[in-house]
């Protein structure tokens, strides 16, 4: 199985992932109100350097994350485009994790396992601390655990590795280009 078998909706459309099919695609869960949001910038960055050569970065707003992402579609998109220059897509709102998280991000954490936090790095070291003391049960199991998780996938629709939200856009770019 691959990413391709999945869809998604933007602007109540439906849109299928097979879309992007011989792509390198990153798959990011976004929120607007995170301290992570400003990664929004760096994730642009890397979409307008390597879109030409393949590359697709694929924005799944989610507002589990101590609702960190209360607009609606609408405003949200318009808030990404307004603050950070956003051109790639964002899809609408959904759940990555739980019983209702949606089918792709309940695929892709399957083929990527939650590995822990860099608590060498002091956000690293903040975010784990944060989870353990507010939202313990979030730290078991491979889930999502919190907004700007990326998976990066292969043309092949394969899920090559996950970063977690400590890990900066920019920070993942010699895995992009291997793949590229």
């Amino acid at each position: 199985m691959e990413i391709y078998n999945f869809t998604g909706t933007i602007d109540g459309e439906k849109v299928s992932l097979s879309d992007f099919k011989d792509k390198v695609v990153i798959v990011v869960n976004t929120a607007s109100k995170c301290g992570f949001t400003p990664q929004y910038k760096d994730l642009q960055k890397l979409y307008d350097k390597y879109k030409a050569q393949g590359l697709e970065i694929l924005g799944f707003p989610c507002n589990q994350f101590a609702e960190q992402e209360p607009g609606n579609n609408n405003e949200i998109k318009e808030f990404c485009e307004i603050n950070y220059g956003v051109t790639f897509p964002i899809f609408d709102k959904i759940d990555v994790k739980g019983s209702n998280a949606h089918p792709l991000f309940k695929y892709l954490t399957s083929k990527a396992p939650f590995e822990g936090f860099d608590k060498q790095h002091a956000i690293g070291k903040i975010l784990y601390a944060m989870l353990s003391e507010k939202f313990p049960a979030d730290l078991v199991g491979d889930s999502v655990k919190w907004n700007f998780t990326k998976f990066l996938v292969n043309r092949d629709g394969e899920i090559v590795k996950r970063f977690e939200p400590t890990v900066d856009p920019l920070d993942m770019e010699d895995e992009i280009k291997k793949i590229l």
